[in-house]
C-alpha cells in the first residue's frame, strides 16, 4: 500500500529527527572500534557512512518539500 503525501511528511520526520542521530551515534562507535587507519580511508568511510543511510528511505523523502499533490487547487 502506497503512503500518502501526509504519512511521508510524518514519516520523514519521524527519520530525520530521531532515527538519523541514532545512526550517527551508531555509526560513529562503531567506526572508532576498528584500529585507527588512514585519514583518507576514515573519510570515505564516513562519506559512505553518511550516504548509505538514506537509501532505504528514498521512497519516504521523494517528493516530500513540494506541494500537498492531493491538495484541491485554489482558484487564482
Amino acid at each position: 500500500m502506497a503512503m500518502t503525501y501526509k504519512q511521508r511528511r510524518r514519516w520523514s520526520l519521524i527519520i530525520l529527527l530521531v532515527g538519523l542521530p541514532i545512526y550517527i551515534i551508531v555509526a560513529t562507535t562503531l567506526v572508532s572500534l576498528l584500529p585507527r587507519p588512514n585519514v583518507l580511508i576514515e573519510m570515505v568511510i564516513y562519506l559512505v557512512l553518511g550516504l548509505l543511510w538514506a537509501v532505504p528511505f528514498k521512497s519516504v523523502f521523494k517528493g516530500v518539500g513540494k506541494g500537498d499533490p492531493d491538495a484541491p487547487m485554489d482558484d487564482v
